[in-house]
């Protein structure tokens, strides 16, 4: 399956990449894309052998994206793993604990090379960084403007909180600043809204969609998965309900007849609606059609 990487991103599930079931499971659901993991989820004794595993899986059709995590840039495993995922069928990499323009632009750079020197087309394979350490959300703004292929940043909490001593609660108070960060970056860079850390608390479906709903008030586009059930919940936080995009329809319907007539500022349904309001409208009827051609 190939891919402009345009979206919807509204969920990316992880499955190791080890677990050929898991795989296989992962790669027939209602996810957005599927992220074949070759780092925390997979034991440092398997990590070799599990690249070809995972590249082979993308090769079979599946409903969604199809991406890599591969081992983060100061790994051994980090350059080894470029070798052989960047290759026909892959959409895209995970690259984990990014921290510095460098190390971003680095990896692009490889990339780019083995894209050349394997005649697939130059920059079609995508890269997300996931920001997981103080470090990270200290030079995300370098990050997010670095240069490089990125259309959108995502955010690791797990590593995150163990970086900086925290506490990771339910109610996820701590993860606040580090959200805002990534998400004013993003918009300040001219990236696309950025991808939310995974929800670790599987059973706990109605503590997911808090935390869906929380970031996509903050300006967030999606959620990292952890559990194949996670994904129909999150998926529908980041849908526009069906009244949501009949107001939009009228917003931008009633804004055009009122700009015909010299008019930038109108009532509809007892809202003000004006320039800003009218863009927000047309970005959820683009988003619907987004997710409307993916079905």
């Amino acid at each position: 399956m190939s891919s402009s990487h345009t979206g919807p991103f509204r969920t990316l599930l992880f499955a190791p990449g080890n677990h050929p079931r898991r795989v296989e499971k992962a790669l027939c659901l209602k996810a957005d894309a599927v992220i074949l993991d070759l780092e925390d989820a997979v034991a440092i004794a398997e990590k070799v052998a599990t690249r070809a595993i995972v590249v082979d899986a993308l090769q079979s059709e599946r409903s969604g994206l199809g991406y890599v995590r591969v081992n983060a840039y100061d790994t051994d495993f980090c350059f080894g793993d470029l070798l052989v995922v960047v290759a026909k069928g892959v959409d895209g990499i995970v690259l984990p604990k990014v921290e510095t323009s460098a190390q971003l632009r680095s990896v692009d750079w490889v990339v780019s090379q083995l894209e050349r020197e394997k005649r697939l087309p130059a920059g079609g394979i995508d890269i997300i960084p996931i920001i997981e350490t103080g470090k990270g959300v200290a030079n995300v703004h370098d990050i997010a403007s670095a240069g490089t292929r990125i259309k959108r940043l995502s955010f690791g909490a797990g590593d995150y909180t163990k970086d900086m001593a925290m506490r990771w609660t339910r109610h996820e108070g701590e993860l606040a600043h580090a959200r805002a960060e990534i998400a004013v970056a993003s918009r300040a860079a001219g990236l696309e809204a950025p991808l939310d850390t995974v929800w670790i608390h599987i059973k706990e479906t109605d503590g997911c969609i808090k935390s869906a709903e929380l970031v996509c008030d903050m300006g967030y586009q999606g959620k990292l998965c952890i559990h194949p059930d996670q994904v129909d919940p999150v998926n529908a936080v980041f849908t526009p309900s069906d009244d949501d995009v009949d107001f939009a329809e009228k917003v931008v319907k009633a804004f055009e007849e009122a700009e015909a007539q010299g008019l930038a500022s109108i009532q509809v349904d007892g809202y003000f609606v004006d320039y800003p309001i009218v863009d927000q409208a047309q970005r959820t009827l683009d988003l619907i059609e987004k997710i409307r051609a993916k079905v």
